[in-house]
């Protein structure tokens, strides 16, 4: 029994082809956003990270300045 071409195995590279359309999309919204790019990921992932400490911060400020009127 014969297998029809198009049910055969092809040596087609799926993963080479799909890392290759990745980083030429990668590289064309990079050139999209302009050159500040990197610099405005980076302060954005800064900026996450901060936020979520913010409030944490805050809380401790204000506890340590209430402990030192109450001690005064």
């Amino acid at each position: 029994m014969s297998v029809p071409q198009s049910l055969s195995h092809s040596h087609i590279d799926f993963v080479g082809s799909d890392f290759e359309a990745l980083a030429s999309h990668m590289h064309h919204c990079a050139r999209a956003h302009g050159r500040w790019f990197s610099l405005r990921s980076h302060m954005q992932r800064v900026r996450a990270l901060a936020a979520g400490r913010i409030v944490t911060m805050a809380c401790v400020a204000v506890v340590l300045g209430i402990g030192m009127f109450a001690v005064t």
